[in-house]
């Protein structure tokens, strides 16, 4: 098992940043990657960024929506991944989730952090 706590949302105003931090613990050693996806209420949860774990480069990858403005990046020896939020928009308002995987699909969840930006 593996589990994962976020931190670092909160209310912003359009066109500031945000930094978001998720920690995992447990069997790290099984992951392959970890990202973020977030969730507005009468929506699906959806794909943010995530990147690959373990040894050697960290390869990220992005929802078109956020490309140039998020950045998701990790630090192995923390055990913690980031995901660097700037130019907000107030559709970007959602709950963020960070998320964990080892082969598969995304199987770890944490229980998410409110985002809120104000117009």
């Amino acid at each position: 098992q593996v589990q994962l706590v976020e931190s670092g949302g909160g209310l912003v105003q359009a066109g500031d940043s945000l930094r978001l931090s998720c920690v995992a613990s447990g069997r790290i050693v099984s992951l392959s990657a970890m990202g973020w996806f977030r969730q507005v209420p009468g929506k699906e949860r959806e794909f943010v960024g995530d990147i690959t774990w373990g040894d050697g480069g960290g390869w990220a990858n992005y929802a078109n929506f956020v490309k140039g403005r998020f950045t998701v990046s990790r630090n192995n020896a923390k055990d913690t991944v980031y995901l660097q939020m700037n130019s907000l928009k107030p559709e970007d308002t959602a709950v963020y989730y960070c998320a964990a995987r080892g082969a598969g699909a995304y199987e770890f969840w944490g229980r998410g952090t409110q985002v809120t930006v104000s117009s």
